[in-house]
């Protein structure tokens, strides 16, 4: 931890324990926020977040795995076979990060963090299973491509793990969220491998933020039954989305992030206009229809 001031390493350490508190409130989505802190707060450079993260992810993914493997919600075969897929792509993409520049890293982090955004606010919806038998290559090839992102940006990718689950190994929802875990543990292992070729870790923060995001993560878990789920997911989902265009106006240059912004800005100023002014706006449609799906709960 030699190099950050005392008063930043405090809000590094603070603000663990918040993505920590998130990720036991929500099952996941947190770890999303833990590259940012580490970048912009306690000062690391791009690779060496990525690689903290994986830490933070992983260790606090497979705590969450013992606590569904005794209430019988993980499967074991379906987990570990997307999980090696997924933790041989993770090493590929901790590999490649290690070459690649950070800034590169940081616009694909925050276009991650963008999907994820809204993949929380669409919700689960209500999927159905897969019936027959598994599907040996496509859940490899789908952990292969889902632990190549993982690996590259240090998130957990638990918005692509659920619904691989689901759809490819048959699994419940419940159980599909209690495997993704195990998924996401193993993909989180392979991508720090990968990374360790080419980055030095100080490994006193490594403890410390982990140490704090696990605590975290066991306070949000006693706040379950008394924030309501749908309201905290959606307007973290928000947040994200604020800081997923902060990191990109951040790291892309001025001459990509003012014509981008111009062009966000007319889009919000039409939908905002479309909303107000136009009684068949296809957004009423849109958004209704997303509020008549009835998700599916863990």
């Amino acid at each position: 931890m030699a190099g950050i001031p005392v008063e930043l390493l405090v809000l590094t350490l603070a603000l663990s324990v918040v993505v920590g508190v998130t990720l036991g409130l929500l099952g996941g989505g947190g770890s999303i926020l833990t590259v940012p802190v580490l970048v912009y707060v306690a000062g690391l450079d791009a690779k060496q977040a990525i690689a903290t993260s994986l830490v933070v992810v992983g260790v606090t993914a497979a705590m969450g795995t013992v606590s569904h493997a005794r209430a019988g919600r993980v499967r074991w075969r379906t987990g570990l076979l997307f999980g090696a897929a997924g933790l041989s792509g993770a090493f590929l993409g901790g590999l490649l990060g290690g070459v690649l520049p950070g800034a590169v890293l940081l616009v694909g982090f925050a276009v991650m963090m963008l999907v994820t955004a809204v993949a929380m606010l669409r919700g689960r919806g209500d999927v159905a299973p897969r019936q027959g038998d598994l599907p040996v290559l496509h859940v490899l090839g789908e952990g292969l491509v889902v632990g190549l992102v993982t690996g590259l940006v240090g998130a957990g990718g638990g918005f692509l793990v659920v619904p691989a689950l689901v759809l490819l190994g048959g699994l419940p929802m419940s159980v599909a969220v209690g495997t993704s875990l195990l998924v996401i543990a193993m993909k989180s292992l392979g991508g720090l491998a990968g990374y360790l070729s080419s980055v030095q870790l100080d490994w006193a923060l490594v403890a410390a933020v982990t140490a704090a995001a696990v605590v975290g993560s066991l306070v949000g878990g006693r706040l379950v039954s008394a924030v309501p789920e749908a309201a905290l997911r959606r307007g973290f989902a928000w947040f994200v989305l604020v800081m997923g265009v902060f990191v990109l106006a951040q790291e892309l240059p001025a001459a990509v992030v003012v014509p981008a912004g111009v062009v966000l800005a007319a889009v919000v100023a039409s939908g905002t206009a479309c909303w107000h002014l136009v009684s068949s706006c296809p957004l009423r449609r849109a958004v209704h229809a997303t509020a008549g799906r009835t998700p599916r709960t863990a």
